[in-house]
């Protein structure tokens, strides 16, 4: 086993292109998150592997993409139009066609499976690519502004290596792509924590979602009621995650780490911190399992560098300061922040019992129809 505790997956040209001016997805929140981790003096640590990532090849998405879709999105590269592009869910709206779209996918793509080599050979127990995640698109169609859904393509590597995978997503929007994805074998157990898809994009993600044929009881769903807040979330997390994990016994753990669950995201309505979002990560870390780790969703930009700034000092057994350094706190402000902390204060509990009743209703059909099915007692 190598030396180093980590990897850090990144290049600036992640942060040179743009869904659009008034597009939720902004990828400059990528770089702000670097230029914390910078300003913290993580990324100098002699135990951090710098990783610049070159782009996937045509095949290596073509392992879930279909070739008419990889085919279109190509077209697309130039910012041009392609023949029938709704077909393939690109145009105006949440999958806009922009110049260099195609090269943007294929380069976080080979992020995520560069991360997944490294945790894989041993070269490091931990890579995380904070701009991969992108875990709507389907084989063939892109959608909740993913277009390659590189989870799905790293994690089909790892199963062709011999590999058992667990791919756990706490994105507040159901992990529907990867979900799909291996809904139908038993190499690959999916959990995702999320928003319920009667409130949510994407619609999907209900308890009764099990997996089919051999893959009956490897997909599973914690759907939550809006305003859900830290007790609550890591209340199911520990009921329902680490019995599925013991079980599974995974040789890789797959996270996708969204923060767009945190309270004042505009584009859902969960009430997760830094400190319930930090909980999650202790727990994950303390199972020693290697690790890729996946950025995801996030819309308050502030948030998603103090949140993933504070995941990575957490793969590395780092302490940072709370005071976030003065080379980054005008541009953090400038996107949302307030104040000058690196973490939320402590949250106070909002009782609602409608959150809590939600909840407990999803971890007990868990425990009802899922946990059987591996030797789960509960």
């Amino acid at each position: 086993m190598s030396e180093k505790k980590s990897a850090f997956i990144y290049t600036d040209e992640f942060a040179q292109y743009s869904y659009g001016s008034h597009h939720p997805m902004r990828p400059i929140r990528l770089k702000l998150t670097r230029d914390l981790l910078a300003a913290y003096g993580i990324l100098d640590r002699p135990d951090v592997l710098l990783v610049e990532p070159q782009p996937a090849s045509q095949e290596d998405v073509a392992s879930f993409h279909h070739p008419d879709y990889i085919q279109a999105l190509g077209r697309a590269e130039r910012g041009d139009v392609p023949p029938m592009a709704f077909i393939y869910g690109l145009g105006p709206g949440d999958n806009p066609i922009f110049p260099g779209v195609y090269r943007y996918s294929l380069l976080i793509t080979g992020a995520t499976l560069e991360g997944a080599r490294l945790v894989n050979e041993g070269q490091v127990p931990i890579a995380f690519n904070i701009a991969g995640g992108l875990h709507h698109a389907m084989p063939n169609r892109a959608s909740g502004f993913c277009y390659f859904n590189d989870p799905v393509i790293a994690i089909k590597k790892l199963i062709g290596q011999g590999r058992r995978v667990l791919y756990l997503d706490v994105d507040v929007h159901h992990g529907d792509g990867v979900q799909a994805g291996f809904y139908d074998t038993d190499r690959v157990m999916t959990i995702s924590l999320h928003e319920d898809g009667q409130f949510l994009f994407p619609g999907t993600g209900f308890v009764e979602e099990m997996g089919e044929g051999a893959g009956l009881g490897y997909s599973i769903n914690v759907p939550f009621y809006p305003g859900t807040d830290d007790e609550t979330y890591l209340w199911a997390f520990d009921q329902v995650v680490p019995p599925l994990v013991q079980a599974f016994q995974p040789d890789i753990l797959v996270t996708q780490l969204g923060v767009d669950t945190f309270v004042d995201d505009p584009l859902a309505h969960l009430r997760i911190t830094t400190y319930g979002f930090c909980q999650i990560l202790e727990r994950i870390a303390s199972w020693s399992i290697p690790w890729l780790a996946l950025g995801g969703g996030g819309y308050h930009l502030a948030n998603v560098a103090r949140a993933w700034t504070l995941a990575f000092a957490l793969m590395n057994d780092v302490d940072l300061p709370d005071e976030i350094p003065p080379s980054c706190l005008q541009e953090l402000k400038q996107y949302g922040l307030r104040g000058n902390r690196l973490r939320d204060p402590e949250p106070t509990q909002i009782s609602d019992q409608r959150v809590r009743r939600h909840a407990e209703q999803s971890v007990t059909a868990i425990q009802q129809k899922i946990f059987p099915l591996h030797q789960v007692s509960v």
